[in-house]
This record gives C-alpha cells, sequence and structure tokens, in this order.
C-alpha cells in the first residue's frame, strides 16, 4: 500500500511519473544510455527540456512575452536573483512579510539593497495574510509570497500593483490557476507540487531584464539564463524529466482545474475530519472539567 506523506515537501509524485522516470534512469527512449548518461546538449535532452517548458506554459497559460526558466539552487537562490536583477542601485523594492520564506527573501534582499517592508504579519505569529497596505509607485518591484506552508496561510487574490510584481509560489504552483500576466517574474521549488528537490522553476517577463545599474555575477544573471536557454551551465537533467513526466500526467487528468477540484475535495475531506476530532474531544474535556 502506498504510504502517505503529510510533510510540507518534497511531495508526493504520481505513480506514472515515477514509473516513467525509473525507466528512463535504465534506459531512456530505447536509446541504451541512462538518462543520468546522455549529454545535456543532446537531441534528446533538448527534447525533454523543450516539452517540460511547453506543458508549463500550457498549463499555466504564459503569455509568450514570458522566459520560462529551469535553474538551480532552489527558490532560496531566488531571494538574491530578484533583487540583483530589479533592484537598482539607487532604488528600492517592496516586500510583504508574511512567513519565513519571506522574511528569508527579505534579509537577501537588504544584503544588494534598500528594502522596504510595506505590511508584516509577524506580530500575531505569522498567522494571516497582510492587507490594506499602500504599494509606493516609486519602488523597484513588490514581492510577495503566495502560501505560507509552516504556518497555513495562503493569498487567495493579490495586489493591484502600479509597480512590478514579483512571487514566491513554491507550494502552490500548479495547485490553482493563476494568471500569470499579472506578475513579472514568478519562481517556484519544485519539490512541492512539480518535481524533486534539485531544479527551480521561473517565469519571467522578458522585458523586465537589463535594467539594473549593478553587476550581476553571470550565474545570477537572468539574461544569462534566457540567452543560454538554461542551458548555460550543465543543468539538472533528472529533475527537469521528473517535472516533465509529472506536468504530462497533471496535462492528462485535465490539467490545474482538474488538480483544484481533486485539492477542494482533500480539503473538505480534512475539514469534516476535524470536526469529527473536535466533537468527539468536547465530551471528555467536559467530563475532564466536571472531575
Amino acid at each position: 500500500m502506498k504510504k502517505h506523506n503529510f510533510g510540507a515537501g518534497p511531495g508526493i509524485l504520481p505513480e506514472e511519473a515515477l514509473r516513467k522516470s525509473a525507466q528512463a534512469v535504465l534506459d531512456l527512449n530505447g536509446t541504451g544510455l541512462s538518462l543520468l548518461e546522455i549529454s545535456h546538449r543532446s537531441k534528446d535532452f533538448d527534447a525533454i527540456l523543450q516539452k517540460a517548458k511547453s506543458l508549463v506554459r500550457e498549463l499555466l497559460g504564459v503569455p509568450e512575452n514570458y522566459s520560462i526558466l529551469f535553474l538551480q539552487g532552489g527558490a532560496s537562490t531566488q531571494f538574491a536573483m530578484v533583487p540583483y536583477n530589479l533592484l537598482p542601485v539607487d532604488g528600492k523594492a517592496a516586500y510583504i512579510e508574511s512567513g519565513v520564506w519571506a522574511n528569508k527573501a527579505i534579509k537577501e534582499a537588504k544584503m544588494v539593497g534598500n528594502t522596504e517592508v510595506l505590511a508584516t504579519s509577524k506580530d500575531k505569529n505569522f498567522s494571516y495574510i497582510p492587507k490594506n497596505f499602500s504599494i509606493p509607485a516609486d519602488a523597484a518591484y513588490l514581492h510577495v509570497t503566495s502560501n505560507n506552508t509552516i504556518y497555513g496561510t495562503q493569498m487567495k487574490s493579490y495586489p493591484d500593483s502600479p509597480i512590478p510584481v514579483v512571487c514566491d509560489m513554491s507550494s502552490d504552483i500548479f495547485s490553482k490557476p493563476v494568471d500569470v500576466s499579472k506578475f513579472d517574474l514568478i519562481y517556484a521549488g519544485a519539490q512541492k507540487n512539480m518535481g524533486p528537490a534539485g531544479v527551480t522553476l521561473v517565469i519571467i517577463k522578458n522585458d523586465i531584464c537589463g535594467k539594473v545599474n549593478r553587476t550581476i555575477p553571470t550565474m545570477l544573471n537572468y539574461q544569462t539564463h534566457i540567452e543560454g536557454d538554461s542551458l548555460y551551465n550543465t543543468p539538472p537533467v533528472f529533475p527537469i524529466y521528473v517535472c516533465m513526466a509529472t506536468l504530462e500526467w497533471l496535462q492528462s487528468i485535465g490539467g490545474v482545474p482538474a488538480i483544484t477540484k481533486i485539492n477542494q475535495k482533500k480539503l473538505q475531506c480534512s475539514m469534516l475530519k476535524l470536526i469529527v476530532i473536535l466533537c468527539l474531544l468536547e465530551p471528555l474535556q467536559l467530563k475532564t472539567v466536571q472531575k
């Protein structure tokens, strides 16, 4: 029997994706070579990479003026890449602090340049999403975190912003529909919903790059990876393949709308179980009080 994993991540992957990936490790498409042995410059891997990118574009409805990147370093590296690429030396960045990951992103941004926290829910241990904050029109970008796994809070809507919006969607990407056009940059570690640890998805609006007056390390420059088609250095071949296989499975069941319905059913079942547990505990609490 398949065991359940209730951890925040890495998460359970579809059996179809696991079987396909396991076979590819032994022999990729009858080539006689393991997926782990092929060149990342080969036609075989190029087909995998392009398929993965096309599935992301299809499933999320990514506009053509956005690039799709598969990078290394986890979402944590994006905490630094975002300000390096988007925050001018004499500019400022705006952040919403809604949990641990937002806090870490803020710390990295402060090391790069002027960073302003517009709103925080730290006063109540991040038990709510900050609202009713003003967004300064002179900031370079607004950074938000869509879902906070540790505290169980999620953004149900996003602010109308006069400045570019950057979103860390690591823990809920592909779990519900999202209007990509409302964001200038989305990043997400793969290990929650689309694959194993080792690769990070970045969806970036092309015209947001190349506007800062600072020297950016080559590997931290989005333009490097856009021009290199995620192949500037040796990419994480196996994690990208698993992402492709997972997204193929997601496509086969009806895409993001289908998985959204499944997630809603799981939520309803969880709420029902919680209500039953509370009802069972209440008599016990009454007996304890009577004693």
